[in-house]
């Protein structure tokens, strides 16, 4: 499965279609980087335990990633789910560790940790200071054969009230009625495909303490797991480690792995549901070859053709010529027992579906028959190269080296998989992709469809007859252990030392236009970073029509020069390249991702497009359509509302800030905006006076200076008059008492709190105090307002809090999604604590500073892996005008605050200044809501407009 610059299906549909937590890595998508490769060595302990090194030193971490061949596949019905909720059930501690498992991690400034679960597998893993490998080992091993002590009943249903939070999160979507049926409807009863990852409610209920002891002693040993640790280590040291860790851990009975099983459809079927959506969300997907069948990489292939770029076949015909549809996409995704290949489209409103079913049906028989061009096949592998070689700059995390290796270990029993993915694609041929197309996609398929109409939550699925757990099995004599390496008894060990904070160099070079160059050299992975930063965005759209500076800014992509929008999309997919282009609050950029071996075709590209963009007026017409089907759908996500009418009501009408978050404007601002708008932002901002370009990766001030010299040293830029000075953000007087905004969304399972106030700019002195106290309060996961609500009280997914950058006055937002049913007492618990909090009634232990500390300065190495995150820390920098070396000082403040600063900054919050926005559904929570007297309510439409209603309690 591939995700690139394209949304390849609506989010619902990718959840049912991958499990809750997808699998992000397929080795279709390593085609063509000849000259990439992920170096490994490989042992296995006598235990069974698979291990996987690759060595990279470019910084000082390691990552660690364990993946258990165990999914939502090897449930039985009427037990589905555990592989899921003991992916959760092993976050919290095991017999020698009974806390947290996250927290020894962000003492050590653990980046990319996370843990997911699909349908063949499960996986762990953490970026670690090298120095903190031996706890990361510890804890891994700790719950990998010291875990069932740990669990009890207790335990078990807290974390089986906080996947089914999780449940209702994914339901709660729009379109998200279509990831529950989806499964059943693409395979046959009692196939390992046709259950959600997540599972049932009901079996989740029904879950007993022994079946989860049982599913544990099944699925978790050695002999059942492969281990990568990629990054700053080698192979005698990772033999050495993973053994006295590891060693004594006996092997589980031999895990039998189930038989492929494709199912194709022998005809085709529908399924049609209704949401409350703006628009038709339209998908047909196949059953086709499984991971690693001989055709996976022809159908990425066919797949990227097809529907896989901006220039593919159905956005041509689609989005471009017959202007149907919003967007298209088509995506092959590769699992262990059978793949999918489907095309999924946003429908504008007032089309007919069957026009579009009809035209993605001709344009699929057109290419079945005909197979693609060559230049169509030539621009596709550039593709798939290019992005591998982007995921693979990154050791760990979804994606990275870690994940390629662990993958092809697990599905193909081969950690160099990806090579002969490489070979495949290489090799591919016209023929070839066309041959794979007709032997799976003339099959039948099924048409997922989700209709705007009522939302219909979800009915509690109907008790299944539980099957017999599958025994654990016999002991499996065929591995031994070794000496225990370890005495357990001691605890977690301690991380003494940490590698050196180390930032690189800023260099600068001028152009001659004046333009400012900034530059960070960072050799080893083929790819040239740039973001051009201007003045502007959203901010200045004040007294102007919203979203102007957001629609101007996408614009600049749509087409530059001789190149219309199709055919600069083409052009940038034949480089390789990610050109792209987005306004902020305070500013706008203009960004370029360059394979190295294509970096001046890619340069003079980027520059054509900041010189000369056309600025088309059917471009305009067409984006302009699709902006107004993203307003449609921001206002009937939760977030999505909520972004848009937070602002205007914590800074007031008339504030430069007083806009939708999400910089998309109103409807009726978007409707207005001519060409003359557009240009006119353009000839203000986007000129080369006063921009500055920051350059990362691998390049040199000496290499790239002469290349910009000539494709952007001559450009003057449109612009008569100076570019404007950034006006002084005007301050605002927090509210006097707290206010409760309540919007409706009718049939909502979850309802979505958010408590917002205005605190000092990104530039005041004391930014790093409120970011620590911010951090102890909502910022990680083990923060106090999510170990409230998800661990604790178990009414949430997660619940967080955090500050947004911004030149004046910006928002601090502590924010929960919870269960209908525990609205009004998750409010009362987010106001407790806030109040406690700030009053200093409960004030930051000892233990909680330390721990922030340490997580906010010990990950800054593993932070800035990849060039992207490196050049918006160079970009902060620039913005906010801080000295070169700001990373260093940040953290030296950062070690040096005292309890007695954090409390200082914790103050700022002003509990009787919170404006309250909660979206749900109104009947079931709003007179709980008022009854908690927090302040008085107001009920607001999904454009923020008071709603008359004859409550008493709301105005």
């Amino acid at each position: 499965m591939r995700f690139g610059n394209k949304t390849l299906l609506s989010a619902a549909l990718g959840l049912a279609l991958l499990g809750t937590s997808p699998y992000l890595v397929s080795p279709a998508q390593a085609a063509g980087a000849q000259t990439v490769d992920i170096a490994y060595q490989e042992f296995m302990l006598p235990n069974g335990l698979r291990v996987i090194v690759h060595t990279d030193r470019k910084a000082p971490i390691v990552a660690v990633n364990i993946w258990y061949h165990v999914g939502s596949k090897d449930e039985t019905p009427g037990r589905t789910g555990f592989a899921h909720l003991f992916e959760h059930l092993m976050f919290q501690g095991s017999e020698n560790h009974r806390d947290e498992f996250f927290g020894p991690f962000e003492r050590v400034g653990a980046t990319d940790q996370n843990g997911t679960t699909n349908t063949d597998r499960t996986n762990y893993f953490q970026n670690v200071p090298t120095t903190a490998l031996d706890m990361a080992l510890w804890m891994e091993s700790d719950r990998m054969g010291h875990f069932l002590g740990a669990v009890d009943k207790g335990l078990l249903d807290e974390q089986r009230g906080v996947v089914q939070n999780e449940k209702r999160q994914g339901e709660n979507q729009p379109y998200g009625v279509l990831r529950e049926p989806l499964s059943k409807a693409l395979f046959p009863k009692g196939h390992p495909y046709s259950w959600t990852t997540i599972g049932s409610m009901n079996d989740l209920n029904a879950a007993s303490l022994e079946d989860v002891k049982s599913w544990f002693r099944r699925a978790y040993g050695p002999n059942n797991a492969v281990l990568v640790l990629a990054g700053d280590i080698d192979l005698a040291t990772a033999k050495e480690k993973v053994a006295k860790y590891f060693g004594d851990i006996p092997a589980a009975p031999d895990f039998k792995q189930p038989a492929v099983a494709v199912a194709p459809m022998k005809a085709d079927s529908r399924l049609v549901l209704t949401d409350k959506v703006p628009q038709v969300s339209w998908n047909r997907i196949w059953n086709v070859a499984q991971n690693g069948a001989p055709e996976e990489d022809d159908l990425d292939l066919f797949a990227q053709v097809l529907g896989g770029s901006g220039s593919s076949r159905l956005d041509r015909r689609l989005v471009h010529k017959e202007k149907l549809v919003d967007n298209v996409s088509a995506g092959y995704y590769g699992q262990q027992l059978s793949g999918r290949f489907s095309v999924s489209a946003s429908i504008k409103q007032g089309v007919d579906p069957k026009k579009v079913e009809a035209i993605v049906d001709e344009e699929l028989k057109k290419l079945l028959a005909e197979g693609p061009t060559q230049e169509e096949l030539d621009q596709a592998k550039v593709a798939i190269k290019s992005g591998f070689i982007r995921q693979i700059e990154r050791i760990g995390g979804f994606g990275g080296k870690a994940d390629v290796l662990a993958a092809c270990a697990v599905y193909q029993n081969d950690p160099g998989c990806f090579r002969k993915s490489l070979a495949n694609v290489d090799k591919a041929t016209v023929a070839s992709v066309k041959a794979a197309g007709n032997t799976w996609l003339n099959n039948g398929s099924l048409f997922a469809i989700v209709e705007p109409g009522e939302r219909k939550p979800a009915a509690e699925e109907p008790s299944v007859a539980r099957t017999a757990a599958p025994a654990p099995g016999a002991v499996n004599k065929k591995f031994k252990t070794l000496p225990a390496g370890v005495d357990r008894s001691l605890g977690v060990p301690k991380t003494e030392t940490f590698p050196d904070l180390s930032f690189p160099a800023l260099q600068r070079a001028t152009l001659s236009n004046g333009l400012n160059v900034v530059l960070a050299s960072r050799p080893g992975i083929p790819v040239v970073q740039m973001n051009m930063l201007f003045g502007g965005g959203f901010s200045s759209d004040a007294g102007k029509k919203l979203g102007t500076a957001s629609f101007a800014t996408t614009m600049l992509s749509q087409g530059a020069g001789e190149y219309d929008a199709l055919a600069f999309a083409a052009k940038q997919e034949s480089l390789g390249a990610n050109i792209g282009s987005a306004a902020g609050l305070d500013g706008a950029s203009a960004s370029l991702s360059a394979i190295k071996e294509k970096l001046e075709p890619s340069l003079a590209l980027y520059a054509e497009m900041l010189r000369n963009p056309r600025f088309d007026g059917k471009e305009i017409e067409r984006v302009r359509a699709q902006w107004l089907a993203t307003i449609k759908q921001e206002k009937v996500q939760p977030q999505g509302v909520a972004n848009r009418v937070l602002p205007s009501l914590m800074y007031g009408a008339g504030h430069p800030y007083a806009i939708p978050s999400s910089g998309t404007g109103t409807e009726a601002d978007i409707a207005a905006l001519t060409r003359d708008d557009l240009l006119a932002y353009q000839n203000t901002y986007i000129r080369p006076d006063g921009a500055t370009l920051v350059v990362t990766g691998d390049t040199t001030l000496s290499e790239i200076v002469p290349l910009l010299e000539k494709h952007l040293g001559t450009w003057k830029g449109a612009g008569v008059k100076p570019v404007p000075v950034a006006p002084t953000v005007a301050s605002v007087a927090l509210p006097k008492k707290p206010r409760v905004f309540l919007i409706d969304q009718p049939g909502s399972v979850q309802a979505n709190i958010f408590a917002g106030q205005l605190v000092p700019s990104s530039r005041d002195p004391n930014v790093v105090d409120l970011e620590v106290a911010n951090g102890v309060f909502g910022g990680t996961f083990t923060s106090r307002l999510n170990m409230n609500l998800r661990e604790n009280k178990r009414w949430s997914y997660g619940a967080r809090s955090g500050l947004q950058n911004a030149q004046g006055l910006r928002p601090w937002i502590a924010s929960a999604g919870v269960q209908i049913d525990k609205t009004a007492e998750s409010m009362a618990e987010m106001n407790r604590e806030i109040r406690e909090f700030a009053s200093g009634k409960n004030p930051t232990k000892p233990d909680e500073l330390s721990k922030i500390q340490n997580s906010f300065t010990l990950r800054l190495p593993g932070s800035l892996e990849t060039n992207a995150a490196l050049s918006a820390s160079i970009a902060d920098i620039l913005r906010y005008e801080r000295p070169d070396d700001y990373v260093l000082q940040r953290s030296a403040r950062i070690k040096s605050i005292t309890l007695e600063d954090v409390q200082r900054a914790a103050a700022r919050i002003q509990p009787d200044a919170l404006t309250w926005v909660v979206v749900g559904d109104l009947s079931k929570i709003k007179d709980k809501v008022a009854a908690l007297n927090i302040g008085p309510i107001t009920v607001l439409d999904n454009d923020g407009k008071p709603v008359k209603t004859d409550d008493k309690k709301a105005k």
